[in-house]
């Protein structure tokens, strides 16, 4: 895939801080996934891997390029959650390998993907590193949620200053990749940004959402949990809280006009249902059909009272 338009600046001003001698130990890519920030994020790793760091990227043509894009390069290191936490054994882990030599002889680069579910013996493990990193060592903590990670850590990275794209650029941008008829960007809430919303057009998962959104507005209207959202594949109740959601605040934009206590109700009930979303994330065992239908029943007596 091309370059994201939106990252173009931040792979510039990265490869100018790397060509000048400038750049810093470690940085935080606070870029949610759905705009790329995982993509973001593997693309400043291999820029400074390269040999040859261009504006635009990395050459392409080196061995260590060759050997990034092989999955094989022996100083480029990955730490994921495990489960839902970033464990500090392997950050204890990451930490010892960084002190080897590379094997390439130039830098030694680690990306730590969604940092901010370093637990806290993890995040203290990491602190020596960042304060006192080895010689061309650099790490690269990505992150949906900025404001989620440990201070002590996120006051030691430097930050990339990125501009995220308007809704017209996403929608040119869509175009670009997919035949639009119509405009989808409706549930980039849902996807958590344009990259994920492509793969969703590519897939069957937009077409999934508009018929989620059919359904709940059918449900709110007559009172009754329709049969489909009775049968919804486990793997779908996260989508269907969140078009919910999304739901709902359509409603409030379409009734502004309305009495101002329903409204501060159904934004109430609105917020209600994403803490349930959040929930649902610690807690996937939850009777989502009673929880649905409870919904439909609240929601009826918030229009009554």
């Amino acid at each position: 895939m091309n370059v994201i338009p939106w990252h173009q600046a931040v792979i510039a001003q990265f490869s100018q801080q790397l060509n000048s001698g400038l750049q810093g130990h470690a940085y935080l890519v606070g870029m949610h996934q759905g705009y790329g920030g995982i993509e973001l994020t593997q693309t400043l790793a291999k820029l400074a891997l390269c040999l040859s760091p261009e504006s635009t990227g990395a050459c392409g043509q080196c061995k260590p390029c060759q050997l990034f894009a092989a999955g094989s390069h022996p100083d480029f290191y990955v730490v994921e959650a495990d489960g839902n936490q970033i464990k500090v054994d392997q950050i204890r882990e990451l930490c010892q390998s960084l002190t080897a030599t590379a094997q390439q002889g130039g830098k030694r680069v680690a990306i730590i993907y969604h940092a901010e579910r370093l637990n806290t013996a993890a995040a203290n493990a990491l602190l020596k590193t960042l304060e006192e990193p080895g010689k061309d060592t650099l790490l690269l903590l990505q992150t949906d949620t900025p404001g989620r990670l440990v201070a002590t850590i996120s006051s030691r990275c430097q930050r990339l200053h990125f501009k995220l794209p308007n809704i017209a650029e996403i929608q040119q941008w869509l175009q670009q990749h997919h035949q639009l008829s119509a405009d989808v960007t409706w549930c980039l809430p849902v996807m958590g940004g344009p990259t994920e919303l492509l793969s969703a057009l590519q897939s069957e998962r937009y077409a999934d959402l508009i018929h989620l959104r059919k359904q709940w507005v059918q449900s709110l209207s007559s009172g009754h949990l329709c049969a489909s959202l009775s049968n919804i594949d486990q793997k779908q109740v996260s989508d269907a809280l969140k078009v919910l959601y999304l739901v709902l605040r359509q409603k409030l934009i379409k009734q502004k006009s309305a009495d101002a206590l329903i409204n501060a109700k159904i934004s109430d009930f609105a917020a209600k249902v994403m803490t349930t979303y959040h929930e649902l994330s610690m807690m996937p065992n939850m009777n989502y059909m009673a929880i649905f239908q409870s919904f439909i029943l609240e929601y009826q007596s918030l229009n009554k009272s």
